[in-house]
């Protein structure tokens, strides 16, 4: 399963981004110069009730507000201009109280007088309505007002785009919400508008839902050049792996971490493993230890080990043992000191070989003990202990033998011949003395 929590942050920031403007924002943008529309009159009656219920609103008095409304908008016969404005300002007390049903319900009201009110009223109402509806999750309304809405509205500008893009993303129409936050940022760039990071973000989203690489590569490659963060440049790696781009996702995430974009423990983890995959141990060694030094990296036994390896095929042998030291007493199982062990037979270490391999033996957790008893006894070999060692190869032989492992049942066969020759060599020449 595709992982894209931070894409669906990006959403949401998108919504926060569109609700924060205001109810009334995108409708004033693009209506430009009105037509007039002739509707009746407020007569000073009307006026000064709505007067009193505007107080009430900047007093943020919503109740009483609404009260007053509700007590003279069926009083008597009113003309469609002030029975527009009620209901607008009806409107706006619920939406103020979060009662979107009912703000929904009043803003409608406006809406269908249509030519009844004027017309600047009758747009800002049909946006509003459009928000509203998508508060509610009442997406087909939120677009069926919106499209409304641009048939009337004087040059629309980029906004009504990215929140129909929303609209649609939210109902899962993918295709329709790409041409619609493409066609926002578009008209936003034509207009001398910079886009805005959460747009990108939606459109990366969208286009990752869709699987068209180049796409969100692209998108991806906009959000790091005007908006570096830290989850672009990973996302960007990791979508370089996915289609199979391993040198761009190296390249990726050693620019991440040249531009001190690593965050998290995974990043430095995944930087070394590629960088290992890609045969350069060094810098992986180097990431690995700048991570832990820095604590984003936990100092466990699997880490210590993939920093002692690292440090080993970069022929760093000294520094490697050390590491692998630390990393042994924190592990669980006897794999790591199976490994000290080898490299303490490979650095003529034989004492602290054969400890490690006792100890691996003790720990347990080895795939295949046979081979930790060999090397155990090629360094008690090394002791001049030979008793030892050939009870060492006896006991790889005979684990060997039920594991059905031939190769080690020859190698320890052909060490316990060599030291039994080698005893009885020894014992001819203190007989000859």
């Amino acid at each position: 399963m595709r992982s894209t929590g931070w894409l669906r942050t990006g959403i949401v920031l998108v919504l926060t981004a569109l609700l924060g403007m205001g109810m009334t924002a995108f409708a004033a943008e693009g209506e430009g110069e009105q037509k007039t529309r002739r509707v009746p009159t407020i007569s000073e009656q009307v006026f000064k009730k709505l007067g009193e219920a505007q107080a009430a609103m900047d007093l943020k008095q919503y109740n009483e507000a609404i009260n007053l409304l509700l007590g003279i908008v069926d009083a008597r016969k009113y003309n469609t201009n002030e029975k527009g404005q009620m209901y607008n300002m009806l409107g706006f007390g619920y939406y103020s109280k979060e009662d979107y049903n009912n703000a929904i319900k009043y803003y409608k009201m406006v809406a269908d007088i249509g030519e009844g009110v004027p017309e600047g009223l009758e747009t800002q109402t049909l946006y509003t309505l459009a928000q509203l509806s998508f508060v509610a999750n009442r997406y087909q309304d939120a677009l069926n007002y919106m499209q409304k809405w641009i048939t009337k509205a004087r040059n629309p500008g980029h906004d009504p785009h990215i929140f129909m893009g929303q609209v649609y993303y939210s109902m899962k129409d993918y295709p329709n919400a790409i041409k619609q936050v493409e066609t926002g940022i578009r008209i936003a760039k034509e207009r001398g508008v910079t886009p805005k990071e959460q747009w990108y973000a939606l459109l990366n989203f969208l286009y990752y839902e869709k699987e068209d690489w180049p796409k969100v590569i692209s998108s991806l490659e906009t959000l790091i050049a005007y908006w570096p963060k830290n989850m672009y440049w990973m996302r960007l790696a990791g979508v370089y792996g996915q289609v199979g781009k391993e040198k761009e996702q190296l390249w990726a995430m050693q620019a991440a971490h040249a531009a001190k974009m690593l965050e998290r423990s995974s990043d430095y983890t995944n930087l070394a493993g590629l960088l290992m995959q890609a045969e350069v141990p060094y810098k992986a060694s180097k990431v690995m230890r700048e991570g832990i030094d820095k604590k984003v990296v936990e100092r466990n036994s699997k880490n210590l080990q993939s920093l002692g390896q690292a440090l080993q095929l970069a022929g760093d042998t000294q520094p490697a043992i050390k590491v692998f030291e630390d990393a042994a007493t924190l592990s669980d199982d006897g794999k790591i000191y199976e490994r000290l062990a080898n490299l303490y037979l490979d650095d003529d270490k034989y004492d602290k070989c054969v400890t490690s391999a006792n100890k691996a033996l003790e720990k347990g957790g080895l795939r295949k003990p046979a081979a930790v008893h060999t090397v155990r006894g090629m360094c008690l070999y090394n002791q001049d202990q030979l008793s030892a060692a050939s009870s060492s190869f006896s006991s790889c032989n005979n684990l060997a033998r039920r594991d059905n492992d031939n190769t080690s049942i020859r190698i320890c066969s052909q060490w316990i011949q060599f030291i039994e020759r080698e005893s009885e060599r020894r014992r001819q020449l203190e007989a000859a003395q």
